[in-house]
């Protein structure tokens, strides 16, 4: 999605990239599966909200990278 990047700290992503694996796609912060849910879920789809912070505002990752040298 435009204006969206994968969040930069790879070891927070690993742990999201574990929980899709052992959800088949789905998103680990939810309780709920079905379609709505895989990833990128509906809801990041339709309103830009990522509840799991896989995908993070470009202008907030471009702040994680400079402050904890990431990336």
């Amino acid at each position: 999605m435009k204006g969206f990047r994968i969040n930069p700290d790879k070891k927070y992503v690993n742990i999201i990239m574990e929980g899709l694996q052992k959800k088949n796609g789905h998103c680990p912060c939810r309780l709920d599966v079905n379609d709505t849910t895989l990833c990128p879920c509906d809801e990041f789809i339709n309103t830009g909200v990522c509840k799991c912070k896989l995908y993070i505002p470009i202008d907030d990752a471009n702040k994680m990278i400079e402050e904890k040298k990431l990336d």
